[in-house]
């Protein structure tokens, strides 16, 4: 049963109490306290900040700031679409489904992201449908935009905003390096479609016409402008043979054709925080439920089936983050966290995040020379940095927090740092 939120707020306001009166000189009050001092610091005061901290095993609450406050999360709602993927797909990602119709494969489009991904390499679906003379695609029950609401038209040739499609390659990206003497591109087709004229974008806005001038050493990446048509123009480039359309999902059960490794995807996408496969698993979840490629109606499934227990329901408008229109509360975070924690063993479950020091967004960053000791996903727009997950104290505790700044004037580096600051001085003092 969804818990009220009066209950949720009395809840915290009581815990807060309770220390005050209780605790002393604990590590539970001394976290407290600290997190207090600091957060009317003048640099926190200037910025709309939220945070909470439980102990993850008590399921005390450490500090509450503005727990049910609705926050812009950014790529925090990756959260929400692993929790989604988790729930709903297998662990060998359907690479495809299909039918034969005499000797014409008849492939239906799962919104697999992996296939012939520069990074993750699927060629699982190319490898099956070249042992086949003729090949036809359903690709063209995506029923959402290729590109996500409110996400910032300019940011169109920007390597994190790939389309959405039914049946994508190469990640619908285009991907140029450059060595010393040599120019290496992906998809090949494109390669005549590369000049180097200097322009305000690295592709016009409507064909796969790109601007790019790589110097040696440089790694470049653009997104394709993909629909149906284009689709299957790709892949039949890939194959080496025409692709037909097909008009409509065949009848009858159709099989299924594993694919990729899940746990491999879901590693990627949180942490380098790969909106292109956030999408793509949102609409994979939604393949579990119908015969079209919706957003809404994933979303609306996992909300009402298995996050309705969440403090606050978000506002939850895309699977990546990108959109602005997202909103959140730490509370509902922190929520999904320990949901996170209780139904997937950490085993499996602390590999698939950042891990702070050591890779993804958090290379950088919470560095230690015993090993990482903070696990989570950070999301980051213009003027907002969040970040959230789990956090191992020295004493052996686990910390859950959700840490959201939103509206800050200040570099994204100092916000960063003054974050760092904090969970590192509960990491030494808890």
């Amino acid at each position: 049963m969804k818990t009220p939120l009066n209950a949720v707020i009395k809840g915290v306001a009581a815990a807060a109490l309770i220390l005050s009166f209780t605790s002393g000189c604990s590590p539970a009050r001394q976290v407290h306290r600290h997190a207090s001092r600091t957060l009317q610091g003048p640099a926190f005061q200037a910025q709309l900040t939220g945070l909470l901290l439980l102990d993850l095993q008590a399921g005390d609450t450490l500090y509450a700031h503005n727990p049910l406050k609705p926050f812009t999360p950014a790529s925090n709602v990756k959260l929400l679409t692993l929790y989604a993927a988790l729930k709903t797909l297998p662990e060998r990602l359907p690479a495809l489904a299909y039918t034969m119709a005499g000797d014409t494969l008849v492939a239906w489009g799962t919104a697999n992201p992996a296939a012939l991904h520069p990074d993750l390499a699927d060629s699982t679906a190319f490898h099956f449908m070249q042992g086949f003379p003729r090949v036809a695609l359903v690709n063209t029950h995506l029923e959402d935009p290729a590109w996500g609401p409110g996400w910032s038209w300019d940011d169109f040739d920007q390597y994190y905003t790939p389309t959405r499609s039914a049946f994508p390659a190469y990640g619908n990206l285009l991907r140029v390096i450059r060595g010393d003497d040599s120019l290496r591109v992906w998809p090949m087709a494109f390669r005549d479609s590369i000049f180097p004229e200097a322009g305000r974008y690295a592709r016009t806005p409507e064909h796969n016409r790109f601007f790019l001038d790589p110097q040696p050493g440089d790694t470049l990446e653009v997104p394709l402008v993909t629909d149906p048509q284009r689709e299957r123009q790709l892949w039949s480039q890939a194959l080496g043979k025409p692709v037909l359309p097909y008009p409509a999902r065949p009848g009858g059960n159709l099989k299924v054709l594993d694919g990729p490794q899940a746990d491999s995807v879901y590693r990627r996408m949180m942490q380098t925080s790969d909106n292109f496969l956030a999408e793509q698993l949102m609409l994979m979840v939604s393949a579990t439920l119908g015969d079209t490629l919706g957003f809404g109606r994933a979303r609306d499934y996992v909300l009402d089936t298995y996050l309705a227990d969440l403090p606050q329901r978000p506002k939850w408008v895309d699977g990546s983050g990108l959109s602005r229109y997202n909103l959140i509360c730490p509370g509902s975070v922190v929520h999904l966290l320990r949901k996170l924690h209780r139904e997937i063993p950490p085993e499996r479950l602390l590999p698939l995040l950042a891990q702070g020091g050591a890779n993804g967004t958090l290379k950088d960053w919470y560095r230690s020379p015993e090993g990482p000791y903070l696990f989570g996903k950070t999301g980051s727009l213009s003027n907002n940095h969040n970040l959230s997950g789990y956090l191992r104290t020295r004493s052996g505790k686990w910390v859950v927090f959700a840490f959201m700044n939103n509206h800050y004037l200040d570099s994204g580096t100092a916000v960063k740092a003054r974050m760092e600051a904090l969970l590192t001085w509960v990491r030494e003092h808890y």
